[in-house]
């Protein structure tokens, strides 16, 4: 993974929309990195997108390197302007 974690965490909450959020989720499900129970808590917990943004990273940071580098590269699929801000060449 490249970049450091706490910057890419804020720029990450800050960034990304509601909808690209969604379907982060729904892929990172889909994949394993995620199961329902978690996707369900973020859902529930949190009503603001940028508390739900905090939540999905956090969840995915605890799983190790792997599992951010297969959520950045979904970004990267959903919304490449803001993958593209986040994880500058």
């Amino acid at each position: 993974m490249a970049g450091n974690p706490d910057r890419l965490r804020a720029g990450f909450v800050e960034g990304i929309s509601p909808g690209v959020l969604n379907q982060l989720m729904d892929d990172l499900l889909a994949v394993g990195v995620l199961n329902q129970g978690e996707k369900d808590h973020i859902l529930e917990e949190h009503t603001i997108r940028a508390d739900r943004a905090r939540d999905l990273f956090d969840t995915v940071r605890k799983k190790g390197y792997t599992s951010i580098d297969i959520m950045m590269e979904r970004l990267q699929t959903r919304d490449p302007a803001l993958y593209n801000h986040l994880m500058p060449q």
